[in-house]
C-alpha cells in the first residue's frame, strides 16, 4: 500500500527584521533623527530666546551686584539686596502689587463668572454680546487709562456729576465709602488704589469671562439635568457641578492673570504715576524709579530679582496646568498626600489666610470692597432663590419671567458697565473744547465736530502713527516666521531636548516683562540702538515669540501626519512638505498668531516708555503719553487719538474672529 504524503515546499528562511536604529549613524542616536533639520528649524527661536529672555536675565542677576559711583560701576555683591531691608518704598512697592492683585482678581472672577453664566443661558445673540464685552480687553491699555482718567476727572469727568445727580455719590459719603463729596479718585490717597482697581477689573473682566464661558461649555449638560431630577437646587448644581468643572480653566485663568496684573506698570502709570505720594506705585514702579530715573541699574535689578520668587511659583504652578499631559500625575500626587477632609478643608484655609493678610494690609480698601462685592454676590443669589422657589412650587411660567427678567437686567448693567467708557470717549472726540470745558451736551455733542481730529495731527501724531505701525509688522513678520519653524520642528521633528526646549518656551511665554526691561535697557544702550525704533523691534521678540510659538506647536500637533508622510513618500522634502502642506493648512493658526502679536506690539508701553525718548521715535502709547503737561490735559485731542489707535485693533479682531477662534481652539487642544 502506498501512502501518499503532501508534497514539501521550500521556504525561504526567516531573517529577522534589521532594527530601525541600525540605519541611523552614531549623531542621530544621540541627538535624535532629525537634529540636524530641527537644528535650522528652531535655531532662530533658540537664538532669540537666549539672546533675549535667557542671557538678558542671567546677566540681571550680575547687574544686581554692582553699583554706579560716579562714571564707574563697581561690584557691590549683596548690597543692593541688604539695602532693600530698609527700604521703604520697596516694601510700600511689594504691598501695593499684593493688594492690586489681590483685589482685582477677586473681582474679575467673581464678576467674570457671573458674566459668563447669564452668557451660557442666553438663546440669541450669544456670540454678539461675547464680542461686545471683549472690547475693553482688546482696545490698548493707553486708551483704557486716558478714558477712565478723563471719567474720574474731579472737574471735568462725568463719573462725579451721575453720581450726584442721582443721589448715589452724597449716599456713598454718607456711608462712609467716600470720605468726601464730590470725591477726588485719583489725588485721594484713600480712593486712588481703589480707582486703579476699578479699571483693571473693568479690562480684566472680559479675558475672564470669555475663558469661563468656554469652560462653562465643555461641561456635560446630562450632569445638570441629572441633578434636577434628583431634586438640587441651583445654588448645589453651582456647587458640586458648575464649579467643580471649571476649576482647570479657572486655575489657569487666575494664575495668568495674576501674574500680568502683579507685574502691571502702563496703567498705573498712565492713569496716576504712582501718586498721589507712593499711594499706588507697584514694586515694577520701584524697579523702574531706581534703574532708569535715578540711574542706579544694579538697585533696580535688585527689586526685579527679589520678587522673582514670587512670580517663579505663580508660573511653575501654571506651567504644570498648561502642560495637559502632566495634569493626571499632579492630581495624583495631591490625592496621596491629603486626606479627603484636607482636601476639602485645604481650600477654605487659603481663601482665609489670604482675606486676613488681605485685611491686615489693607483695612482701608477691605472693608469697601466686601460691600461692594457683596452687593453683586446677593443680588445673583436672591434671583436665583426666587426662581428655584416658584420652580419648586409649580409655577415654572413665573420662574421663567422672573428668570428672564433677572438676567435681562444683570446684562443690561454688565453692557452699561462695559460701553458707558468707550461712549464717552467717542462723543468726547466729537466736541469742541469750549463744550468739553463748559460740561455743555455731555452725552450728545450739539454741534458735533472734526476740530479734535485736526488739530491732532498739526503735531507729531502722524509720525507717532507710522513708527507703530513699522514696528508692529516688523516685529510680528519676525515672530511668525521663527514661531513657525520653531513650533513645526517641536511638533513633528524627532531630536533630544525637543520637552526641555517647549517648557522652556511656555516659561519665557509668562515671564513678565518688568524682569526684563532693565537688562534690555542695557543691551540696546551696548549695541548704540537707544532711540531707535529697532531697539523696540529687537526686544517685542521676548513677549511675542514665545506665545506664537507655543500655539503653534498645539496648532500643528492638530494637523494629520498622514498628509506630510504622503508628500514625503512622493519625494518631497521635509522643507517642502512644510510648505506645500502644512503651512497652507495651519492658515487659521498663523492668522490667530500674528493677530495676537500685531496687537500686542501695537499696545506695547513698557519698553517703549524706557528706550525711546525723542518725539520723532515715539509709537503710539508713549506718544499719547507725553500730550499732558503737567496738569495741563488735552482731554479732546486724547479722545481723537484714542479713538484712532483702537479702530485698527478693533478691526482686526471683528475681521479675524473667526480664524482667531479656531486657531486658538486647536491650539488649546493640543497644547
Amino acid at each position: 500500500m502506498t501512502v501518499l504524503r503532501p508534497k514539501r515546499t521550500e521556504r525561504a528562511p526567516v531573517r529577522p527584521a534589521p532594527a530601525a536604529s541600525s540605519s541611523l549613524t552614531r549623531s542621530q542616536r544621540l541627538l535624535g533623527r532629525d537634529w540636524r533639520l530641527a537644528a535650522v528649524f528652531v535655531g532662530p527661536t533658540l537664538v532669540l530666546v537666549a539672546g533675549l529672555i535667557l542671557v538678558p536675565i542671567a546677566g540681571s542677576v550680575i547687574t544686581s551686584a554692582t553699583e554706579r559711583h560716579g562714571a564707574e560701576t563697581v561690584f557691590v555683591g549683596l548690597d543692593n539686596y541688604v539695602a532693600l531691608i530698609g527700604d521703604g518704598l520697596f516694601h510700600k512697592g511689594v504691598l501695593n502689587s499684593f493688594v492690586f492683585t489681590a483685589y482685582a482678581e477677586i473681582f474679575k472672577v467673581t464678576l467674570g463668572l457671573i458674566a459668563a453664566l447669564i452668557l451660557h443661558h442666553l438663546r440669541r445673540g450669544k456670540a454678539i454680546v461675547a464680542g461686545v464685552i471683549l472690547l475693553p480687553w482688546v482696545i490698548p491699555t493707553v486708551v483704557t487709562a486716558f478714558t477712565w482718567r478723563s471719567l474720574l476727572d474731579p472737574i471735568f469727568g462725568s463719573v462725579n456729576s451721575l453720581l450726584t445727580e442721582t443721589g448715589i455719590g452724597p449716599a456713598l459719603a454718607a456711608l462712609g465709602l467716600v470720605d468726601s463729596w464730590p470725591a477726588e479718585w485719583l489725588s485721594d490717597p484713600a480712593l486712588a488704589m481703589p480707582s486703579v482697581i476699578l479699571v483693571n477689573v473693568w479690562k480684566g473682566i472680559p479675558f475672564f469671562t470669555v475663558t469661563f464661558l468656554a469652560g462653562l461649555k465643555a461641561i456635560d449638560g446630562n450632569l445638570h439635568e441629572a441633578a434636577m431630577v434628583d431634586g438640587a437646587s441651583p445654588w448645589q448644581r453651582f456647587v458640586h457641578i458648575t464649579l467643580p468643572g471649571l476649576r482647570p480653566v479657572m486655575i489657569v485663568t487666575v494664575l495668568l492673570s495674576s501674574i500680568w496684573t502683579f507685574n502691571n506698570f502702563d496703567l498705573i502709570w498712565l492713569m496716576t504715576q504712582g501718586g498721589p505720594g507712593d499711594a499706588t506705585a507697584p514694586y515694577v514702579m520701584v524697579a523702574y524709579s531706581k534703574a532708569i530715573q535715578q540711574l542706579q541699574l544694579g538697585a533696580g535689578a535688585a527689586v526685579t530679582l527679589v520678587m522673582l520668587p514670587v512670580i517663579g511659583v505663580l508660573v511653575v504652578i501654571l506651567v504644570r496646568m498648561m502642560r495637559r499631559s502632566d495634569l493626571p500625575r499632579a492630581v495624583d500626587l495631591g490625592r496621596r498626600r491629603l486626606t479627603p477632609a484636607q482636601r476639602r478643608a485645604l481650600p477654605w484655609v487659603i481663601i482665609a489666610v489670604s482675606v486676613l493678610v488681605l485685611v491686615w494690609a489693607s483695612p482701608h480698601i477691605a472693608w469697601k470692597a466686601a460691600v461692594v462685592l457683596g452687593v453683586f454676590v446677593l443680588l445673583a443669589a436672591i434671583v436665583g432663590r426666587v426662581v428655584s422657589a416658584l420652580a419648586a412650587r409649580g409655577s415654572r411660567l413665573a420662574a421663567r419671567l422672573v428668570g428672564g427678567t433677572g438676567t435681562g437686567v444683570a446684562l443690561a448693567g454688565l453692557l452699561g458697565f462695559v460701553l458707558a467708557p468707550l461712549y464717552w470717549v467717542t462723543v468726547t472726540a466729537f466736541k469742541s473744547d469750549d463744550q468739553i470745558v463748559a460740561r455743555t451736551d455731555d452725552l450728545w455733542p450739539t454741534p458735533w465736530t472734526t476740530d479734535q481730529f485736526t488739530n491732532l495731527f498739526t503735531g507729531a501724531f502722524g509720525t507717532w502713527y507710522v513708527n507703530t505701525i513699522l514696528v508692529s509688522v516688523a516685529s510680528t513678520v519676525i515672530a511668525l516666521v521663527c514661531a513657525a519653524l520653531a513650533g513645526y520642528a517641536l511638533a513633528r521633528l524627532k531630536f533630544r531636548g525637543s520637552e526641555s526646549f517647549t517648557v522652556t518656551i511656555l516659561l519665557t511665554y509668562v515671564m513678565p516683562g518688568a524682569l526684563l526691561f532693565i537688562p534690555l535697557y542695557q543691551l540696546v544702550s551696548a549695541i548704540g540702538l537707544n532711540d531707535s525704533p529697532w531697539s523696540l523691534v529687537l526686544a517685542y521678540p521676548t513677549f511675542t515669540l514665545p506665545f506664537a510659538t507655543w500655539l503653534l506647536v498645539g496648532y500643528f500637533k492638530s494637523i494629520p501626519a498622514d498628509l506630510e508622510e504622503a508628500a514625503l513618500v512622493d519625494g518631497c522634502t521635509r522643507f517642502g512638505a512644510f510648505l506645500r502642506i502644512v503651512l497652507p493648512l495651519a492658515k487659521p493658526g498663523l492668522l490667530a498668531v500674528a493677530l495676537f502679536t500685531l496687537t500686542n506690539a501695537w499696545n506695547e508701553f513698557l519698553f517703549a516708555f524706557v528706550f525711546i525718548t525723542k518725539d520723532d521715535y515715539k509709537t503710539l502709547p508713549v506718544g499719547m503719553q507725553s500730550m499732558i503737561f503737567g496738569d495741563v490735559v488735552p482731554q479732546g485731542q486724547l479722545a481723537a487719538a484714542s479713538l484712532l489707535v483702537s479702530i485698527p485693533v478693533v478691526l482686526m479682531y471683528g475681521f479675524g474672529q473667526r480664524f482667531l477662534t479656531e486657531g486658538l481652539t486647536a491650539g488649546a487642544v493640543k497644547g
